[in-house]
């Protein structure tokens, strides 16, 4: 079993959890440098380097420049 850390969904293959962590709205980033919300798939190309996907921002890192969108509504209640 593979279970999507976001929203704690489980699925028989990594793959079909790989193609969940693209359309997860739990698993939405936010970039603190520009504001910018986006999937995590948008945010990377090899699963290991995050960076904003806005052309002109400089975001990146997670728990850096961005954030899951969970984490900082919990943060900030």
């Amino acid at each position: 079993m593979h279970t999507c850390r976001n929203c704690n969904q489980s699925f028989q293959t990594e793959l079909a959890l790989e193609l969940h962590r693209d359309t997860c709205t739990k698993g939405q980033l936010l970039c603190q440098v520009c504001g910018n919300r986006f999937r995590e798939g948008d945010a990377t190309q090899d699963g290991w380097h995050y960076e904003c996907p806005k052309d002109d921002c400089e975001g990146e890192g997670i728990q850096e420049d961005l954030y899951r969108v969970e984490d900082v509504r919990t943060a900030t209640h």
